[in-house]
């Protein structure tokens, strides 16, 4: 279970490389959060699968975790990640293959691993019936931290989520953004080393999800390993790495970076016309035109040379008539990359 410790810093982030401690600034001292001895992963799972019946959930998945690391976990409903994270959490037994989280094995130590772990959520769980501080302090009951433990415990979370003049606040009073953050808290209370935050923003303003991911960063630097899912793919910009599932696999690992320049996703143009859906038909089938998709208010158009492609795009919408008010080569977002690899996808199980 997570505890205190104090030690040098070494660095940008304090590191004991004897106790595996890694800690983090909290008023004058720096908190240590142990975990057993991982090699430096803090999950690791092994040609991991889940079976219901001829189902399989889970195909073959391996994956290795960071200490410290904000690993997001994204793919289309039905993909596996819900199964994955219920093992993970120790909450259900894989068919075969191996995992272990903080250095606990998901088959064997299911107890140790929950010790070791918070879990946040897409719906909010919290009761709304008791104001912020009577959560945290129910909470705290619940994972079974010491009273006097609490009372320093209970100031930090209410701190870092930024709720201190709503200690008294029924919960339910709550914006939605200020919910997710006492949520969040209350996940931490024990001082877990290892995070699993499913969807912890659905629902949730564009501004109050910034915040909250400044909140993800600040537990990131202080060496809490962070596992989250999410659908919104501007936010899986902001993990250190990605894994993309479908089907129960593993199809692209790796950071949003990597994922971007090394997945074959072609050169992109960015098309705003006056008639977007006959600009998309007109280019259809042109050469050097390898797919185009709807994206806002215009088109993302994927090409085999830009240079090459402009004028071509030019000429056949001039031809029609159509205006074009934006034609620019453009990065690739995590948006086309992921539409990108399912369509790949899709088109081989075809």
């Amino acid at each position: 279970m997570a505890r205190l410790a104090i030690g040098p810093q070494v660095g940008n982030l304090p590191h004991n490389r004897t106790t595996g401690f890694h800690c983090c600034r909290c008023g004058d001292a720096w908190v240590g959060i142990m975990m057993q001895s991982t090699g430096g992963a803090a999950v690791r799972i092994d040609d991991l699968s889940k079976r219901f019946g001829d189902f399989v959930a889970v195909d073959h998945v391996s994956i290795e975790v960071r200490q410290g690391e904000i690993f997001g976990f994204l793919g289309p409903n039905g993909a596996g990640k819900s199964t994955t994270i219920r093992i993970l959490c120790g909450l259900m037994a894989p068919t075969s293959g191996k995992a272990t989280v903080a250095g606990f094995d998901v088959a064997t130590q299911s107890e140790d691993i929950k010790q070791n772990i918070g879990y946040m959520s897409q719906k909010f769980s919290l009761y709304d019936d008791l104001t912020v501080e009577e959560n945290i302090e129910f909470f705290g009951g619940v994972y079974g931290v010491t009273p006097e433990k609490l009372a320093e415990r209970e100031e930090y979370v209410l701190k870092m989520a930024g709720l201190e003049d709503k200690r008294k606040m029924m919960t339910r009073l709550l914006a939605g953004g200020w919910k997710q953050r006492l949520a969040l808290g209350c996940a931490i209370l024990h001082e877990p080393p290892i995070l699993f935050l499913d969807e912890p923003t659905s629902g949730v303003d564009p501004i109050a999800r910034r915040s909250f991911w400044e909140l993800i960063y600040q537990l990131s630097e202080a060496g809490h390993t962070i596992f989250v899912t999410t659908h919104y793919m501007d936010e899986a910009e902001y993990c250190h790495r990605i894994a993309l599932m479908y089907g129960g696999r593993v199809i692209a690992l790796g950071s949003p970076a990597e994922l971007k320049t090394s997945l074959g996703v072609g050169h992109l143009l960015n098309l705003e016309t006056s008639d977007v859906l006959a600009s998309m038909t007109t280019l259809e089938g042109k050469p050097g035109i390898l797919d185009i998709a709807v994206f806002g208010g215009g088109l993302h158009v994927k090409v085999e040379d830009d240079v090459a492609a402009i004028p071509v795009i030019r000429s056949a919408l001039d031809a029609v008539g159509i205006k074009i008010t934006t034609l620019e080569k453009i990065t690739p977002s995590m948006e086309d990359v992921f539409v990108s690899l399912i369509e790949a996808q899709e088109k081989a199980a075809a």
